[in-house]
């Protein structure tokens, strides 16, 4: 999802913004008021927009009528079409997610819950349990589009790894054993200072849990984890996408213990739970563990760290590009967009 501008504040939904911006509207609407874009003659709904911006921003105050709700929904209504237009896609090449494979996800997602966490966690989101199957299903859709479109097609010789050893051996030198993380961090506090995309901040400790309990299933739910944290972590590696670099285990233990033996039990490319702390509540990622000394090309896990990140950066290129030309393809009407411009000289 594209993000919204930093003084965009926490929005939720509201049926009023819609219905005020329609009547203004002067543009001809040949579908149902309840249609906000249409993708290839395919409905987006006012009512998924509301729900998915409702998702995203839980404890955030409406403003109906605010310029800085009515970005949000353009923002969110754009990414929902760009969600369309790479389902269809998916479907037009077969690539639909199987009904076991949904299962499957959905039983790994509500796994860590007791039912009765489960559905609060929906009720949150407010989302049923048919909303977010429709949603595993369309982002493993998308996922198998990508892998085949573009992951497929990913060629990162030993060549390559060879060169950005080679360019940026210095920092492959640990002078003491390290431990590489990245956090998603959530913080009671009442403060307006906000470091992530989404400028999003809880505000007591009811919202804080929500937040936290929100980010994990998206987690679990397979989103990506640096974009979550550079979207909603509430801490100074926002920016980087929660990496927070290589820590020395001598400064975790001052530091931090328990988290030091949460990370010590885990494996490279593995979540945490939400861990509450003295900070606030945490999601750690723990991307490696490394010895101190150089570390070698020589190395297999250096090789493929190396790896991993020039096919990352070579994907999101790709997946840019890919974004653009499926756009130009589809056809797409946009009726809330047309209805924000209708009302513009109408005060």
């Amino acid at each position: 999802m594209r993000s919204c501008p930093k003084w965009i504040s926490r929005c939720a939904t509201g049926v009023a913004v819609c219905a005020t911006l329609t009547m203004l509207a002067s543009c001809n609407h040949p579908v149902s008021r309840d249609v906000a874009a249409t993708v290839n003659g395919r409905p987006v709904t006012y009512a998924e927009l509301d729900r998915t911006i409702a998702a995203q921003f839980p404890n955030a105050p409406l403003k109906p009528r605010s310029d800085q709700t009515i970005q949000l929904r353009l923002e969110t209504l754009r990414a929902l079409i760009d969600n369309e237009i790479m389902l269809q896609r998916a479907e037009k090449e077969g690539l639909l997610a199987s009904d076991a494979d949904v299962e499957a996800k959905f039983n790994e997602l509500k796994a860590p819950y007791t039912q009765e966490e489960f559905q609060k966690l929906l009720e949150q989101r407010k989302m049923t349990v048919a909303d977010l199957k429709a949603q595993i299903r369309r982002e493993l859709s998308v996922q198998k589009l990508f892998n085949k479109e573009i992951g497929s097609h990913i060629t990162i010789s030993d060549a390559d790894v060879a060169a950005f050893y080679k360019a940026n051996k210095a920092s492959f030198n640990l002078p003491e054993e390290k431990i590489r993380l990245a956090q998603i961090l959530v913080t009671s506090a009442a403060d307006s200072t906000v470091n992530n995309l989404k400028n999003d901040k809880a505000q007591n400790d009811q919202q804080a849990r929500n937040k936290i309990q929100m980010l994990d299933m998206r987690v679990r739910q397979g989103e990506d984890f640096g974009q979550l944290a550079q979207n909603y972590s509430e801490d100074q590696f926002a920016a980087n996408g929660g990496d927070v670099g290589f820590v020395p285990l001598s400064a975790l233990d001052k530091a931090n213990p328990e988290i030091r033996k949460v990370v010590m039990d885990m494996t490279p490319g593995q979540v945490s739970p939400v861990l509450h702390t003295p900070e606030g509540y945490r999601i750690i990622k723990l991307i490696s563990k490394e010895p101190a000394g150089q570390r070698e090309l020589s190395d297999p896990r250096v090789q493929e760290e190396i790896r991993q990140g020039l096919f990352q950066a070579k994907e999101q290129m790709l997946r840019s590009a890919f974004y653009e030309v499926a756009r130009s393809e589809a056809k797409v009407v946009n009726y809330y967009a047309e209805s924000v411009l209708a009302s513009r000289d109408k005060g």
